[in-house]
């Protein structure tokens, strides 16, 4: 077997197949998962990658052999993975490598309601009773089953956020080749949606492009495609849908922040006052909007395990991240690129200017998107950024994941990849020209040297 080591991340198992990942490991971690969990029962799903079959058929077999029955969802994005673990309240495993390249595939584990494991919360503890060797189970094997979970799925977020009232819209979604191809249709139908598709055939080597959205040149199709038909709004999902990216009538990318503040907007319209989740690298808008609202907003680290814990244990309505990932308390609190796509299509249906317009006011920063760097010694550098900036009138400094040097007129945060010799630089200012000038001076100091 090979060195999981390399596989198990901070939240979910990856690597390339089969050197890394294979379906001796599969079954290995759905006999461990079973031990660890206490599961009678588990259901799974996958995306469309050739290898995910057999590996949640692997998995399946590991699963059963410790006495657990499995119920097979077949193909499905991981929010509806999320949703069968949330409905019929039994242990979830999705099989997908969401945006990576096609040899790449993994799983994400979740127990009942939806609850994420990570490295912290039954990955390790799964990893080191491999290396171990899963004990026999002493009694009877569990059964497999199939289940179309996927109407199920449509019909439940359908019900969270309405779209039967809303003006008709054309609506470009690019699937990228991946899971929104699958679950898109099922969730528009019968709504008042013109829909362009791109890419909609499920074909796992992405012919087309990446299904990364978050990378500029994977949108280019999908905003091209907007201004060709005259849409009123471009959706873009990531290979097992599960994080969602708008481009607006004029085919300019929407920031994430931009759609953190607008799906918190609506919430607490919807429920009422309570808190709402953001990420310290989300634009200072997001906690001045929600305060406005009547909400109270919560500042986490970076990374869905951070934001989903925030989230349980503030009992917060929602959550957003830069990355396109958006949480809901209504969904298990759990992340889904299609809810977050609803409340877009309803805001923008429910009245009558178009997108750019509508989400004007949510918009107040020039913002610099994430600058990576390569640099020898990450700590090292990061002290030098701090000790240029500290003790400079109106400035503060935090520690809350890497650092973050904050000013009336501006802030930026400098923080250390965890796999790769990187620092990653967000910057944002009142005006375009004061951003462009703090986000220089820092990448002046950070590049200098390791050049």
């Amino acid at each position: 077997m090979s060195d999981l080591t390399k596989i198990f991340k901070a939240y979910d198992i990856r690597g390339v197949v089969p050197d890394e990942l294979n379906e001796e490991i599969a079954e290995a971690v759905g006999a461990a998962f079973v031990r660890v969990t206490g599961a009678t029962a588990i259901v799974t799903a996958h995306d469309m990658r050739t290898s995910s079959g057999p590996l949640s058929a692997a998995f399946a077999r590991g699963a059963t052999s410790q006495g657990a029955d499995v119920i097979e969802a077949g193909l499905g994005s991981t929010d509806m993975l999320y949703y069968a673990s949330g409905s019929l309240d039994v242990p979830g495993a999705m099989f997908t490598a969401s945006h990576n390249p096609a040899r790449y595939n993994g799983i994400k584990l979740c127990r009942t309601g939806a609850k994420p494991v990570g490295r912290d919360t039954g990955l390790t503890e799964i990893r080191e009773l491999i290396d171990k060797g899963v004990p026999a189970h002493d009694g009877p094997a569990g059964t497999i089953s199939q289940r179309d979970l996927l109407s199920g799925y449509a019909e439940h977020v359908k019900t969270l956020v309405d779209l039967s009232g809303i003006r008709r819209l054309k609506v470009v979604v690019d699937a990228g080749n991946g899971m929104g191809g699958h679950t898109v249709p099922a969730v528009f139908e019968g709504l008042p949606i013109d829909l362009v598709p791109l890419y909609f055939e499920l074909d796992g080597t992405f012919p087309n492009h990446e299904a990364n959205p978050i990378e500029p040149e994977n949108i280019r199709d999908l905003q091209a495609a907007v201004r060709e038909h005259g849409a009123d709004v471009g959706l873009a999902f990531d290979g097992d849908a599960d994080r969602c990216f708008v481009v607006d009538e004029r085919g300019e990318p929407v920031a994430p922040s931009t759609i953190t503040a607008l799906v918190a907007v609506r919430e607490l319209g919807k429920h009422g006052p309570g808190r709402i989740v953001h990420n310290l690298i989300t634009s200072r808008a997001v906690p001045e909007i929600v305060r406005e609202h009547g909400g109270e907003p919560v500042r986490t680290r970076v990374g869905h395990s951070f934001i989903k814990q925030t989230m349980a244990e503030r009992d917060a309505m929602f959550g957003g991240e830069h990355s396109g990932h958006y949480y809901f308390r209504d969904f298990w609190f759990a992340d889904s690129g299609m809810l977050a796509a609803m409340h877009v299509l309803a805001a923008l249906g429910g009245q009558d200017r178009p997108l750019s317009e509508l989400l004007g006011e949510f918009t107040r920063y020039a913002a610099s998107g994430e600058i990576n760097s390569k640099v020898d010694d990450q700590e090292a550098t990061a002290a030098q950024v701090r000790a240029a900036f500290e003790g400079r009138p109106g400035v503060t400094v935090d520690e809350l994941d890497g650092l973050t040097v904050s000013h009336d007129d501006w802030w930026f945060n400098l923080r250390p990849s965890n796999t790769e010799p990187l620092l990653r630089l967000n910057a944002e200012a009142a005006d375009e020209e004061t951003m462009a000038a703090v986000r220089d001076e820092v990448l002046e100091i950070v590049r200098k040297g390791n050049e």
